[in-house]
């Protein structure tokens, strides 16, 4: 696979830089970054991005997340592996993600979930962190940016950081 041109993000000044403000920009309210993990993996899956498939399962390896929980992202209703917060932060990352496919496209009964688990800045965050992998999603799946090796370093430079 070829992308269809360089990365918009790398492409436009400053563009990259304002991309990973805005995500770290959740890591200071108290959400394990496990659960922030899984649920930006979670959106990456629904919208087909290889790049941020590869960057937040290799992630969730460096934070030592057993490979059941990984793998099991995709279909977490049914797997024996998760918590009940992080079961309704990937709730809230599907629902967020699929707004067009429901009429209220992040129910009541999801949000009040979402809101047993985790205080309003959690929560601020949560949507935060959702919105911010959705663009980045859109961005790569829009101008087909292939993941590869590449990918690892990313990674490796994000953990040590």
């Amino acid at each position: 696979m070829q992308a269809r041109i360089k990365n918009p993000a790398l492409a436009l000044p400053d563009a990259l830089d304002a991309f990973q403000k805005l995500g770290a920009s959740v890591t200071t309210v108290g959400i394990p970054e496990s659960t922030l993990q899984l649920a930006e993996l979670r959106a990456s899956q629904i919208n087909g991005c290889s790049v941020c498939v590869d960057i937040h399962s290799r992630a969730l390896e460096h934070l030592a997340e057993s490979s059941e929980r990984i793998h099991s992202v995709a279909a977490w209703r049914e797997a024996p592996y998760f918590t009940d917060a992080e079961r309704a932060a990937l709730a809230l990352a599907e629902a967020a993600t699929r707004l067009a496919d429901n009429p209220d496209p992040v129910p009541d009964e999801i949000w009040d979930e979402a809101a047993r688990h985790y205080t309003e800045p959690q929560l601020a965050a949560l949507v935060v962190a959702i919105a911010t992998i959705n663009a980045f999603n859109r961005v790569n799946a829009a101008t087909r940016q292939p993941s590869g090796p590449w990918v690892a370093g990313i990674v490796e430079s994000a953990v040590a950081a």
